[in-house]
C-alpha cells in the first residue's frame, strides 16, 4: 500500500526525540508488510515557507529522502467546493494532499491536523484519513490472525529446528538436498514458524503453512485468489491421528481468518498415505507445477455443488455440511467426561496436566465413535448429530454429520473391532458397557456452534432436553442454527 505521511509525522519520526508507542508500531507494522510511506509535494511548500533559513534546510533535506507523490492531480472546482474554501496557503497545500487521496494517487493518508480531518469528512474521505491512533487500530486489525494451538505441540521458528535431523531425510530426497537445504535457509530467514510434536528430543511430526495470494503456477494456471498453503505436514507416528489434526488446525485457521481455499504439493509415492488421508477430506489434484513436476492438491471448503449428497458434501467440502430440510437431526447427550475426551479441542473444557503428555488419539481425529444404549433406529448416514453436553454445562456444543451405518451390537469385541481407536472409551470400559446392546455412532465432528445455546434456550424454542438420542425437527434444528449463530456459508440448505 502507499500512504502518505504529513509533514506533522515524518518530522517527529526524523527528529532525534522518543517515538511515541503507537508510532513506533504503526512503522514496524508498515516494514513487516512492505507499505511504502510516501510525501506529498504539498508538504514541502509548507516547510518552505519556513523563515528560518538553517532548520529549514535540515528539515527538507529529511524529508526529500522519502519518495514523494509524482506529478499530484490538481484539486478541481467540484472537490473544493465541498471541503470549503481555503483561506490560507496551508489550507490549499491541505487541499491538494486530500485531493490526492480522492484521485487515489496513495491508499491512506495519516496525519494529525485537526483541519485535514474536517475536510477529509466533508470530502467524505474520512474512511482513508487516519491519525496515528486510528491508523494503528485499522492496521492492527487488517492483519489480525486467530491464531490456532495445541497443547501437544509447540509452535517453533524453523530456524530453530536441526536441518540433520532424520525426520528431514525424505523431504531433502524428495526436493534434491541442496535445494531443501536452500529453502530450509530461506523460510528460517523469512522468521517462518511451524507446529512440531517431538518425542524424545525427536520430531515425529510438522505443520507448516502460509496465506497466499497469488497465481498457482501449474499448466494451464490456476488463477490468484486468497488461500491457505499447507507447506509441509509430515506425520512419522502412524495411527495417532495427528494428520487429521494437522488438517483440523489448517481448516480452523482458514474458518477463523476468513479464508475459503487452501492447498499443498506433494510427490505421489506408491500407498501413500498423505494422499488418501486428503483425498478424504475434499482434496483434489487440480495438475502438477511447472517448476519441478510437484503434485496440486486444492480443497475448497464453501460447497459450490448443490446436488451432492449429504455425506458427499462432508468429504467434499469438509467443514461445509449439507442441512436441507430432508436431511434428519438428532440430539445426542453426552456427559462432560466423554465429551472432553471426544472434543479436547472444545474452547469450554478445562485442561488437564494429562493434556500436555499423552496423545487423545479419538480426540485428534476428525472421524469420531459414539456409544450409547440408545434403542433409536432411523439414524442413517449422512443425518446430523447435535451434541448436548448435559452434566455442567448444560448446552448445545458441538455438530457432526454420521458417515457410516449406525449399528446396534451385543458383544464387545464386535464394538472394538468397528469402532478401532475413533472411540474414546478404553477397551475395558467398553466391555462393561457392552453388558447390553450397545448403539455404535460413527460421525465426522463439523463444527463447534460458536454461542453455545443453554437449557433455557431448548425450552424457549420447544425442543426436548435431551435424556437419550431424539429426533428434531427442521424447525427446531433452524432455531439451533441460528441461535447457535453457524456461519451459513458453511452449510447447503
Amino acid at each position: 500500500m502507499k500512504v502518505i505521511f504529513d509533514t506533522n509525522i515524518l518530522i517527529h519520526i526524523e527528529d532525534p526525540k522518543e517515538l511515541s508507542k503507537n508510532l513506533q508500531d504503526i512503522l514496524r507494522i508498515f516494514r513487516e508488510h512492505g507499505h511504502q510511506i510516501f510525501i506529498h509535494p504539498a508538504s514541502l511548500k509548507d516547510i518552505d515557507n519556513d523563515q528560518d533559513e538553517n532548520r529549514k534546510r535540515i528539515i527538507l533535506s529529511k524529508l526529500r529522502g522519502y519518495p514523494h507523490i509524482e506529478a499530484p492531480p490538481k484539486p478541481t472546482n467540484e472537490f473544493l467546493s465541498a471541503v470549503g474554501k481555503s483561506l490560507n496557503s496551508n489550507e490549499i497545500n491541505d487541499n491538494e494532499i486530500l485531493f490526492s487521496i480522492q484521485k487515489n494517487a496513495a491508499d491512506f493518508l495519516i496525519t494529525e491536523d485537526f483541519g485535514l480531518h474536517k475536510k477529509a469528512i466533508r470530502a467524505n474521505l474520512d474512511d482513508r484519513v487516519f491519525s496515528i491512533d486510528s491508523a494503528l487500530d485499522y492496521f492492527k486489525n487488517l492483519y489480525a490472525r486467530k491464531v490456532i494451538s495445541h497443547p501437544l505441540l509447540k509452535e517453533v521458528y524453523l530456524r530453530n529446528l536441526d536441518i540433520e535431523d532424520p525426520f528431514f531425510d525424505s523431504l531433502k530426497e524428495d526436493y534434491e538436498d541442496s535445494k531443501f537445504r536452500k529453502w530450509f535457509q530461506e523460510k528460517s530467514i523469512e522468521g517462518r514458524k511451524c507446529w512440531v510434536y517431538q518425542k524424545d528430543d525427536e520430531i515425529k511430526a510438522l505443520l507448516m503453512f502460509k496465506e497466499e495470494d497469488e497465481p498457482i503456477e501449474t499448466s494451464p494456471q490456476i488463477p490468484a485468489g486468497r488461500r491457505l498453503k499447507i507447506a509441509t505436514l509430515k506425520v512419522e507416528l502412524s495411527g495417532f491421528k495427528l494428520g487429521e489434526l494437522f488438517l483440523k488446525m489448517a481448516f480452523q485457521y482458514c474458518i477463523n481468518n476468513q479464508i475459503f481455499e487452501t492447498y499443498l504439493t506433494h510427490f505421489r509415492r506408491e500407498d501413500d498415505v498423505l494422499i488418501n488421508l486428503i483425498e478424504n477430506y475434499g482434496f483434489e489434484s487440480v495438475g502438477f507445477l511447472k517448476k519441478n513436476n510437484e503434485e496440486v492438491f486444492l480443497k475448497k471448503l464453501i460447497p459450490m455443488e448443490k446436488k451432492l449428497s449429504p455425506i458427499e458434501t462432508s468429504k467434499k467440502y469438509y467443514p461445509s455440511f449439507r442441512d436441507s430440510p430432508y436431511v434428519r437431526k438428532f440430539l445426542v447427550p453426552i456427559i462432560p467426561e466423554f465429551h472432553d475426551r471426544l472434543f479436547p479441542d472444545f474452547s469450554q473444557r478445562q485442561m488437564k496436566i494429562t493434556d500436555y503428555s499423552e496423545i487423545n488419539i479419538p480426540g485428534n481425529a476428525i472421524k469420531k465413535a459414539y456409544l450409547s444404549y440408545s434403542p433409536i433406529k432411523k439414524i442413517r448416514t449422512g443425518d446430523l448429530v447435535i451434541f448436548y453436553r448435559s452434566g455442567d454445562l448444560k448446552s448445545v456444543t458441538a455438530i457432526g454429520v454420521v458417515d457410516q451405518e449406525p449399528k446396534h451390537l451385543k458383544k464387545a469385541e464386535k464394538v472394538v473391532r468397528i469402532v478401532g481407536k475413533r472411540t474414546v472409551y478404553l477397551e475395558k470400559e467398553i466391555i462393561e458397557k457392552a453388558q447390553k446392546p450397545v448403539f455404535v455412532t460413527m460421525f465426522r465432528h463439523h463444527l463447534f456452534l460458536p454461542n453455545l445455546l443453554n437449557l433455557d434456550f431448548l425450552r424457549k424454542h420447544d425442543i426436548p432436553y435431551p435424556q437419550s438420542i431424539i429426533e428434531i425437527t427442521h424447525r427446531q434444528y433452524l432455531a439451533i442454527k441460528k441461535g447457535g449463530k453457524l456461519d451459513e456459508r458453511f452449510t447447503v440448505s
